[in-house]
């Protein structure tokens, strides 16, 4: 059994008056050793010699001096003993209700009720830290709820397809050719991919992608990124376009990171341009930024989801999931995650529904890089 320990409010109190009680004693042990001596040399000075008359103003010094150091002792103490007692209340209990509200944060209680510590700079600033903390806590908490439940959602569509297609095998309902047999490996690809994502986007999220930084020329990101996405273009019926910066781009940056960025920004583009449609990438660089807008002429975006496009797992039309395995529904918050490493933004820009999207990409430019590569 863990014994009680004492309050912090006890201890400061207890050391206050061990401070005072020992400044009282030195103070009467040295008086008593240095003050009749001395009273006793001052009464010889002035020629007071008669043994009597030096004994009594001696006793009468005593008394008045004890008195005295008495008294200075007692109202030392209470005046110590209320200071102690209004910088005790002061610091103590800021402390603990901090402590209570750690105990609620601990109990999954991220409401907590902090209250502001002004007493103090260094308490003060432990409150707000504290309630950071516990708002941080209650947001990461959310996330990991609705992450739970979004890739519950997620799973469930693969699983049950492939559920329905064992079952149908050894129930002789469904053949066993391979048209049905790619169904199911397209199912399984689709969870080996989210199982990728996921650990991809955890890592983004921890700072932890491991970026292999170089200088480079976003120009040649882009047009790197394009060769590679043409052929699904194509195929398609979309037509895709690079209008690159007349002049070198540099920035220090992974290359091949920034080509995941582009490729999901182009895959998801030709997700949502139907045939005929048309996506151009354009490459700026300006005012020691450059831009990298992909801009499609698809089904857009409403206003009001611009910012949610980045949550995981977030669809702009909840009924439209897809069946094809083409997405997990993490790219476009990888694709922040790794531009937000870089130090740049990505931001979604559309006028509503019908009327396209571009994804606009900035980082900043490495002027050094310049100078390195134009002496």
């Amino acid at each position: 059994m863990t014994a009680t320990r004492p309050r912090l409010a006890t201890r400061l109190m207890a050391a206050q008056a061990i401070v005072v009680g020992i400044g009282a004693v030195t103070l009467v042990v040295s008086a008593m050793l240095v003050a009749p001596g001395l009273f006793h040399d001052h009464l010889t000075q002035v020629g007071v010699n008669t043994p009597d008359v030096q004994l009594h103003a001696e006793e009468a010094f005593a008394s008045s001096f004890a008195i005295s150091v008495a008294v200075a002792t007692v109202v030392s103490l209470l005046a110590a003993g209320l200071v102690s007692w209004f910088l005790v209340r002061r610091v103590s209990r800021p402390v603990e209700e901090l402590a209570l509200a750690a105990q609620g944060v601990a109990g999954g209680n991220f409401a907590v009720e902090v209250p502001d510590a002004a007493f103090s700079r260094e308490l003060h600033e432990l409150s707000e830290s504290f309630t950071f903390m516990a708002q941080r806590l209650s947001q990461s908490e959310s996330i990991r709820t609705r992450l739970l439940a979004d890739l519950a959602h997620e799973l469930r569509t693969p699983l049950a397809t492939l559920e329905a297609y064992i079952d149908g095998m050894e129930d002789d309902v469904v053949s066993q050719e391979a048209m049905n047999y790619a169904t199911m490996r397209l199912q399984v690809d689709r969870l080996r991919r989210l199982s990728d994502d996921l650990r991809e986007a955890a890592a983004a999220e921890e700072h932890a992608l491991g970026l292999v930084l170089r200088p480079i020329d976003a120009r040649e990101v882009a047009a790197t990124a394009v060769a590679a996405a043409d052929p699904r273009y194509q195929s398609k019926g979309v037509g895709l376009a690079l209008a690159n910066s007349l002049t070198p781009c540099w920035i220090m940056a992974d290359f091949d990171r920034l080509q995941q960025v582009l490729a999901n920004l182009l895959d998801n583009a030709l997700r949502h341009t139907p045939a005929q449609g048309h996506v151009s990438v354009e490459v700026e660089c300006a005012s020691g930024f450059v831009q990298i807008r992909v801009s499609d002429t698809g089904e857009g975006i409403p206003v009001d989801q611009l910012s949610s496009v980045f949550e995981r797992f977030h669809r702009v039309d909840p009924s439209r999931v897809n069946t094809d395995g083409s997405g997990s529904g993490l790219g476009l918050t990888i694709a922040r995650a790794i531009v937000a490493a870089h130090g740049g933004t990505l931001e979604a820009h559309s006028a509503g529904v019908g009327s396209g999207t571009t994804f606009r990409v900035e980082l900043p430019l490495d002027s050094r890089v310049g100078v390195l590569r134009h002496p």
